[in-house]
């Protein structure tokens, strides 16, 4: 199970993560494979190391942790929407972070 930052808890699917991967890479060079290369990753971190529940920060830290190597565009776009910025400084500092 996922436990989202409301509370609430849902079976975890692989399919949410390529399609968030897929939004962020968007006219990008990356490729699927490496796309679906980091949802498997993520796969089998959660089934290797979470018996039961694992939180969705701790899925959405690892795939920026990836996207920030692979592509600092994607992982700008991944960020803003994971990290919900309401202050533009706070994205601008985000965004120095990987200059």
């Amino acid at each position: 199970m996922v436990v989202k930052k409301n509370g609430l808890k849902e079976t975890y699917n692989e399919s949410k993560i390529l399609r968030s991967l897929a939004v962020a890479c968007s006219k990008r060079p990356v490729s699927s494979e490496q796309m679906n290369s980091i949802a498997t990753e993520i796969t089998d971190m959660v089934k290797n190391n979470f018996k039961r529940e694992i939180s969705s920060t701790a899925i959405g830290e690892h795939i920026m942790e990836r996207l920030r190597k692979l592509d600092k565009v994607a992982y700008v776009r991944f960020a803003s929407v994971y990290k919900d910025f309401t202050d533009p400084k706070l994205f601008a500092e985000e965004v120095d972070k990987i200059s």
